[in-house]
């Protein structure tokens, strides 16, 4: 099976895709496209999906990924780092051609940007939490500094766990009640009355609150389609011992 790459329409400018678990050579609970080496997968078989993955976005690009802590912190990217040296952040952003920044996710949103003039593109983990304390805001920001003009970035939010299979508790709704008021548009009740949370439209929301005019949202549900997404509320839900994660990622063209 070849790797699937999912791109956005606004995008089509930039080498970039929303992989998922599709085309990669990882067994068992994690067959497919796994690109996490926070997992307990073979590491060969990460390694082999890596190279699959890139190859199939940017053929001899270079991979940047950062240490993903949940967070609203920003990287420039020059130079690659080891694994073992990536910087702790949720958002990547270059201006240098052949770098492929690297997203990975598995139930959470990805978000890649670019400006066509500026030659800037930037790739945000959107979590809630990352959401809610400005990932997009920082990563924008971070592009502006390498020239990029917000009103000409054009985002896309991936493939991420939509409001339907997205159950939250009440503590979980007044922490975005507490910041604005406003939030409870992305909460609606679902089974037994419990709220659902719709991360995918807040974070589409955060972007053009910020002078975005270009957002795409691809509406692609990772816990409900198996064959197809790494999700780990799922897997947690199936009592599986550990999950898959997918890359999405984004390059200025060399």
């Amino acid at each position: 099976m070849t790797v699937e790459v999912i791109q956005a329409a606004n995008l089509g400018g930039f080498p970039h895709g929303f992989l998922g678990r599709r085309g990669g050579v990882s067994t068992g609970d994690l067959a497919g496209l796994n690109v996490g080496y926070g997992s307990d997968d073979n590491r060969a078989a990460i390694a082999e999906n890596r190279k699959r993955a890139v190859a199939a976005v940017l053929l001899g690009a270079r991979l940047a990924t950062v240490h993903q802590i949940h967070s609203a912190e920003v990287v420039e990217v020059e130079q690659l780092w080891t694994q073992d040296q990536r910087p702790r952040a949720d958002a990547m952003v270059t201006d240098r051609p052949g770098l492929l920044l690297g997203i990975l996710t598995a139930d959470c949103a990805p978000v890649l940007l670019a400006d066509a003039q500026a030659g800037v593109v930037g790739a945000a983990h959107a979590g809630w939490r990352g959401a809610l304390a400005g990932v997009t805001d920082s990563a924008i920001v971070a592009m502006e500094k390498l020239g990029a003009k917000r009103q000409r970035i054009a985002a896309a939010v991936g493939p991420c766990i939509r409001q339907a299979s997205y159950e939250v508790d009440e503590s979980f709704r007044a922490r975005f009640l507490e910041v604005d008021s406003a939030n409870e548009k992305f909460f609606a009740s679902g089974p037994a009355d419990r709220p659902h949370f719709d991360l995918e439209a807040y974070v589409a929301s955060r972007l053009t609150a910020a002078g975005i005019t270009s957002v795409e949202t691809l509406s692609l549900d990772t816990y409900v389609d198996a064959d197809r997404f790494y999700s780990y509320r799922r897997s947690t839900h199936r009592g599986e011992a550990d999950y898959g994660r997918q890359l999405s990622s984004i390059a200025v063209p060399q």
